[in-house]
């Protein structure tokens, strides 16, 4: 297939709708790469099978492709070791002992604050911010919705302004393998273009400072003001909660050392890999350099402590990296989906189209929306990354403009959508960890997240145009 017709559109569409109808990551981006070498071949259904095969095991040729997928392994051995050897539960106490909370809103600010912080993976955060929080939060008689909200607010959003976990990672392996040069200093520069992740974590904020309960949570917060505590029973404590064994003393250091050497591993390592410059420096090696000194700081405090043997230690390491298989996977398959609709010419086609009907200024919102709409749907900010940067870095390739805003974009877009979702596993989680009913933390969260992107629908639209 030479010519550039409507045909090339349809690799990206199919994985759009089957990811839609199915809420099958895997599936939809296989079946994306599948049609994508049917065409470009016309080889036939099953040649074209074995061919994209192929084609999704060439990825792991690209060397920074590979590492970033070793990475993600990494970091997932990384989260389950310090979920194992006391550091949440020792960081928990810490944050009780404090005795810093003497009121609704300070308890408030404490689980804003453990979101900002703890940016290594969200889950984590949540699961720490809610187990601390929510007996503060029922003292002073604050809705435990409004604690969902908080901490499902800094969770994602966070850690997508903080990229020195998985989910920047990911992201940097999806622009390298996307082709985009410098891949990590396109990435830091989507952090303050990241509409949506700054607008959910500013608004939560204000709605701290100024007691801004619209709808629902004005509703949830008057019942529980005067004194009816709506829950579910949370009987599990944080131990029970990551698979803590019950003889490990916690430990507030092995949560503290290792993120310090994570956060200061990776500049260290862009600067040797960039031979004293960091902006030139190797994001795929440092990120990987980063987890790995990061996994090694918290084993090593693991081994002396004797919390672990050297036995248990390993069989943890796999059971974290298995964790992340999945979206080992998922980066893989959406890599290659980026790589077949290159060679069709989506990014070139969708280009043309661009120019006769949609005003080059209008293109971020627009991104912003689809990508939101799909995360809703989906309920996974992953899975819309891996289908949207495919589509989105071409065509700003093919305009001749800089992809940070289109890259911008979609993160914000699949942060939209997953914020909302009930579907979200975040989401899902947020419910869990606060003690609050699902559907109730899902109808008390919508408004704030609605006017969070409308705000940055706006936002993309002045971009747009002032960028464009």
């Amino acid at each position: 297939m030479t010519e550039l017709s409507w045909l090339t559109l349809l690799p990206p569409f199919i994985a759009i709708g089957l990811a839609l109808l199915t809420r099958q990551v895997y599936l939809a981006l296989f079946a994306g790469i599948w049609l994508g070498f049917f065409l470009l071949n016309g080889s036939g259904f099953f040649p074209s099978l074995a061919e994209a095969l192929d084609g999704v095991l060439a990825v792991l040729a690209n060397p920074g492709d590979a590492r970033v997928v070793m990475f993600t392994l990494v970091i997932g051995a990384f989260i389950i070791t310090l979920e194992r050897c006391g550091a949440v539960s020792g960081f928990v106490r810490f944050l009780e002992r404090s005795r810093w909370v003497t009121n609704g809103k300070r308890a408030q600010w404490m689980a804003w604050l453990v979101g900002i912080v703890i940016f290594i993976e969200s889950n984590i955060t949540v699961l720490v911010a809610g187990t601390v929080s929510r007996p503060l939060f029922d003292r002073f008689r604050v809705a435990r919705e409004k604690l969902a909200y908080i901490i499902d607010s800094t969770s994602a959003p966070v850690c997508m302004l903080i990229p020195l976990n998985a989910w920047g990672a990911f992201n940097l392996g999806l622009l390298d393998g996307l082709g985009v040069n410098d891949p990590l200093e396109v990435l830091l520069a989507t952090i303050p273009l990241n509409l949506y992740a700054i607008c959910a974590v500013a608004l939560t904020a204000f709605t701290i400072a100024r007691d801004y309960n619209p709808g629902p949570m004005a509703q949830a917060q008057a019942r529980t003001g005067g004194g009816e505590l709506d829950g579910i029973d949370i009987s599990e404590s944080i131990s029970e909660s990551t698979g803590e064994k019950s003889h490990i003393k916690p430990r507030v250091i092995n949560m503290l050392l290792p993120i310090l050497v994570l956060v200061l591993a990776m500049p260290i390592s862009l600067w040797i890999t960039g031979d004293g410059k960091i902006f030139e420096g190797s994001g795929s090696t440092s990120v990987l350099w980063a987890s790995l000194a990061a996994l090694a700081t918290v084993s090593i405090l693991v081994l002396l402590q004797r919390s672990m043997s050297l036995d248990e230690l390993s069989h943890t390491w796999m059971e974290g990296a298995g964790r992340m298989l999945p979206l080992a996977i998922i980066l893989v398959l959406a890599l290659a989906l980026g790589t077949v609709s290159k060679t069709l010419g989506t990014g070139q086609y969708v280009a043309g189209l661009v120019g006769d009907s949609i005003p080059l200024g209008l293109l971020p919102v627009v991104i912003f929306l689809v990508s939101g709409v799909i995360a809703f749907s989906v309920g996974s900010s992953w899975g819309t990354f891996s289908i949207m940067l495919p589509i989105a870095i071409p065509v700003a390739s093919a305009l001749g403009a800089d992809p940070t805003l289109f890259v911008a974009a979609v993160l914000s877009g699949g942060i939209f959508g997953d914020h909302s979702s009930p579907i979200s596993d975040t989401t899902i989680v947020s419910s869990l960890a606060a003690g609050t009913e699902h559907i109730e933390h899902v109808r008390t969260q919508l408004p704030y997240a609605m006017r969070a992107g409308v705000i940055s629908a706006f936002g993309f639209i002045a971009l747009g145009y002032l960028m464009l």
